[in-house]
Order: C-alpha cells, then structure tokens, then sequence
C-alpha cells in the first residue's frame, strides 16, 4: 500500500509540472530561455504579494486567455 500511495503522489505530481508546463506554451513563451521564465514568475510572485489590484488584474487576463481557448 506504501508503494501505491509513493506512486499516486509522483504521478500526481507529473501531471501538475505537465500542466504548468503547458501554461507556459499557452502564454507564448515556449521559445523563451528558462532563467527568463523563472524570473518573470518570481517577479510576478513579488508583485501579487500584498497588492489584491495586481492579482486581480493579472488573474483577469488568465481567465480571458482560457476563455478564448474554449471558443
């Protein structure tokens, strides 16, 4: 039962780096170098903490990306 729970988790967590992933392709930054993504989310982490307006703003641009992807 160890076993199951240990590979439940690591596929769990495949999936979830997979998804991620592919918010990165959705944004349009697949050809983009690694360090550069990685300090547009941590900027981005920066700017959300404590500043609802940001989140909310960034959060409605996801949303309409999504909605366009269902049309």
């Amino acid at each position: 039962m160890r076993r199951t729970n240990s590979s439940d988790a690591r596929k769990k967590d495949t999936r979830e780096k997979i998804e991620l992933g592919g918010l990165i392709v959705k944004a349009g930054l697949r050809c983009e170098k690694r360090a550069l993504l990685l300090g547009l989310l941590i900027d981005a982490a920066w700017r959300i903490r404590g500043d609802e307006t940001e989140r909310l703003r960034l959060a409605a641009i996801g949303a309409e990306a999504f909605g366009r992807n269902n049309e």
